[in-house]
């Protein structure tokens, strides 16, 4: 599959083919929407708590009599529908995570790596360097790639410097090779890649999954 390739300056272009896994059909898709559900179903904590009416404090005396007052019967003030009183049906801790195998991972990641590469969303840049990597100079190569939309971009390792030159890009996001996954793949509007990013990717995209 042909991907576009950037100078470190991004002023220069050309494209080279690359061992990238491909798919017919629908094949992957319902795998790649299992994952991203399970990777966003694990980013949740499960801390939310409400408290029922047996939980709140006080009730223990019968608000008014019965009969007589002209008003309501109330037998508690924990009654859901006193202010302060107990929830009905509310939030308790539980644990939303959801287990996915490796094959379905692989499987995922695969489809969605392919997906992104077929419709030009990936773009691969020689490397993320400069003889003065300031924000301003990796903004100015980033916009020469992406020009808008939420842009992740993928090396492996990252140096000192490039890091500290893109952590004040609001749209960008940075994510190391090794921990790519596919709601990565997914999220960006963009995905920028350095060569030596994706030959790890590739090996890991053409791997056996057992």
């Amino acid at each position: 599959m042909k991907l576009t390739i950037f100078t470190p300056d991004a002023t220069q272009s050309r494209e080279a083919d690359f061992n990238l896994p491909t798919f017919e059909g629908s094949k992957g898709l319902q795998a790649v929407k299992e994952v991203v559900v399970a990777h966003k179903a694990n980013a949740r904590l499960g801390t939310h708590s409400t408290k029922t009416r047996g939980e709140v404090r006080g009730g223990g005396k019968k608000p008014w009599a019965q009969k007589g007052t002209g008003r309501a019967r109330a037998g508690s003030i924990r009654s859901p529908l006193w202010g302060g009183g107990g929830v009905v049906f509310g939030p308790k801790p539980r644990d939303y995570s959801k287990k996915i195998n490796g094959k379905v991972k692989h499987l995922a990641f695969n489809r969605a790596l392919f997906d992104r590469a077929l419709a030009g969303d990936i773009s691969v840049i020689e490397a993320f360097v400069s003889k003065e990597m300031k924000t301003k100079v990796m903004n100015a190569v980033i916009a020469r790639i992406a020009p808008k939309g939420k842009v992740l971009i993928v090396d492996d390792p990252f140096t000192s410097e490039t890091t500290r030159a893109a952590s004040n890009l609001a749209r960008v996001t940075l994510q190391a090779a090794a921990k790519l996954n596919t709601l990565d793949l997914c999220t960006y509007a963009k995905i920028i890649v350095s060569t030596k990013a994706l030959e790890k990717i590739i090996t890991r995209a053409n791997g056996a999954q057992s």
